[in-house]
């Protein structure tokens, strides 16, 4: 939502603060409408028609944590100043920021209806993650390559849109991706029309109601800007391509909370 403004060029800053590790809260602070307006009134002076998806106290005294089109940022409760960057806790080691996104992305995620997503899961999955896809991308196909071994691994693997090239171009007309896309989520065996796209097969061209655009769209917001792009239960970033030895074991390292 910043990247256009200089100020953006703060993203490496460190903000840091003494609350505790899983304080994503303010110490416990309630959310003061007053000072929420006068948050939003700030951004939206400096980024005239700003969405703000998400806008709560944070962790660090004095400021409020907002998310919108892709970022995260902290505004002071006077609406002075703003910080573009991590927010780590000393004490426990832990980038409260991360902690922040994942349990946005979760609460967004499970807003997609099941079928509205394209599916390969085991019978009894051990843990599911939510991969932002395009049928293009090498890495997104060498991830697919090995579905059957995530899957024999107990890895359900729940794939989104998100054509690369966006939705459009900048005369306005369908991307190349974007058109295969939807055909490949129109398709009356989606799994089969997905795996083919994988492998470099043009899938039969199809248009109906899709999600496509909205799972692009909903990406962005997410912060998604590459494919693949894999997300834990939790609303973690695991990383983009991942081979499945690697993704288990990053998994069971969510399990006991590394």
């Amino acid at each position: 939502m910043f990247k256009k403004f200089s100020f953006a060029l703060l993203a490496g800053a460190f903000a840091l603060t003494a609350c505790a590790a899983d304080n994503q809260s303010g110490a416990g602070a309630a959310a003061n409408p007053q000072t929420e307006e006068v948050v939003r009134t700030a951004l939206q002076k400096l980024a005239p028609g700003v969405q703000v998806d998400s806008i709560a106290p944070a962790p660090l005294p004095g400021f409020y944590q907002v998310i919108g089109s892709g970022q995260l940022v902290y505004v002071s409760t006077d609406g002075k100043y703003m910080l573009n960057g991590d927010l780590v806790d000393l004490g426990s080691r832990r980038n409260l920021s991360e902690r922040a996104w994942a349990a946005f992305r979760k609460a967004e995620l499970a807003k997609v209806p099941a079928a509205q997503r394209i599916v390969f899961a085991p019978p009894h999955p051990k843990y599911t993650v939510t991969v932002f896809s395009d049928v293009n991308c090498g890495y997104c196909r060498m991830f697919h390559s090995h579905i059957a071994q995530l899957n024999a691994e107990g890895i359900a693997v729940e794939y989104l849109a998100w054509p690369r090239e966006g939705v459009a171009t900048t005369a306005g007309n369908p991307t190349d991706t974007y058109t295969e896309m939807v055909s490949v989520w129109c398709a009356a065996d989606r799994k089969a029309a997905f795996t083919a796209a994988k492998q470099g097969k043009q899938p039969k061209p199809a248009q109906c109601a899709n999600p496509v655009k909205d799972e692009f769209d909903l990406g962005v917001r997410l912060g998604v800007n590459g494919t693949p792009t894999i997300l834990g239960p939790d609303g973690m970033v695991l990383g983009g391509y991942v081979p499945p030895d690697k993704l288990l074991q990053l998994l069971q390292q969510g399990d006991k909370g590394g």
